[in-house]
């Protein structure tokens, strides 16, 4: 196993395309560290990683391989938005699960696919720690989930409505507000664009590069 992929979940495929493959697992790590005992995906290496392989004549294309529970919320929008807003193809495929921040990850990119099995966890924006409950506060709360909101639904098919209804829905989640919808119903609402595994993701990633570069199929 080589540096890139040991410490960075990271790998370049060398077959029909160059195609790199990120993997977004555990926690995504903003400012403050967290645990040793922890998984996580830190935003300080995908950040400039992202911008090398949109820039890099050796890669084709992106594929993401998400199973995370969540994280940082302005760590994770700014990977989200780095990752919306590349010309290269990017497929995102959804593995166990793409909880909270995770799913702008996954509509991120320009085709989403879940398995089956897989989850999404939908809910409304949440600190952990002492908040001062001042007006300023809830403000801050309330732009930051309008912005999830209209990233999700910029670059998915799901409604602003059915996702702030699926944001506060009581009873799924234990003591708090939100939704848990798996593989079919995530494609049903729009937030994935198929079901399917890895064998479907890279066979849309290859035609997605395919019709980039004007030719038929390799």
């Amino acid at each position: 196993m080589d540096q890139l992929t040991q410490e960075l979940g990271s790998v370049v495929t060398e077959g029909r395309h160059a195609i790199h493959c990120l993997a977004v697992i555990g926690h995504i790590e903003g400012h403050q560290l967290l645990s040793s005992q922890t998984k996580t995906t830190k935003y300080e290496h995908v950040l400039p990683m992202l911008a090398s392989i949109e820039e890099s004549p050796d890669i084709d294309g992106l594929l993401i391989l998400l199973n995370t529970a969540g994280g940082d919320v302005e760590a994770g929008l700014a990977i989200a938005e780095l990752i919306a807003g590349m010309k290269k193809p990017t497929v995102s495929l959804v593995l166990g699960g793409g909880h909270s921040i995770g799913v702008p990850l996954a509509v991120a990119a320009k085709k989403c696919f879940i398995a089956p099995t897989a989850s999404m966890t939908l809910h409304p924006v949440r600190m952990n720690g002492t908040v001062l409950g001042v007006p300023q506060i809830l403000a801050y709360f309330q732009r930051i989930q309008d912005s999830i909101v209209d990233f999700i639904t910029a670059n998915s098919r799901v409604s602003a409505e059915t996702l702030r209804v699926l944001m506060q829905r009581n009873g799924q989640l234990m003591g708090e507000a939100g939704s848990v919808v798996y593989g079919p119903e995530a494609v049903e609402l729009g937030l994935c664009d198929s079901l399917g595994s890895l064998c479907d993701a890279l066979e849309c990633l290859h035609r997605m590069i395919d019709q980039t570069r004007g030719g038929e199929p390799s």
